[in-house]
């Protein structure tokens, strides 16, 4: 099944549109709130795996990974719990992971 805005489903308040669901978070102030940078790179990466023969849904699943790995790596840093080499270590590691 393909999902578009028109789609109907059942919401907490009987049937609703994608379309509908979206535009009631939006006036509630619940728009997505993720920064800019992090969906960039992880449209670089889906692209980027797109164009080497893998299926959308694969490629987005891998720049999901990449992004949560990357993010996870960057709090243990952050913490305190993993020095600056391992860092960039892990974050090159990750990046060889992906392009391979």
């Amino acid at each position: 099944m393909k999902i578009a805005l028109d789609v109907r489903f059942n919401g907490a308040h009987g049937p609703i549109t994608l379309h509908e669901a979206v535009q009631q978070l939006r006036e509630q102030g619940l728009a997505c709130t993720v920064a800019a940078d992090v969906i960039d790179q992880k449209v670089i990466i889906f692209a980027d795996c797109v164009e080497r023969g893998f299926t959308p849904l694969r490629s987005e699943i891998m720049a999901a990974y990449y992004v949560a790995e990357r993010d996870a790596t960057t709090e243990a840093f952050d913490r305190g719990l993993i020095t600056q080499a391992e860092l960039e270590s892990k974050h090159a590691a990750l990046v060889r992971q992906l392009l391979a």
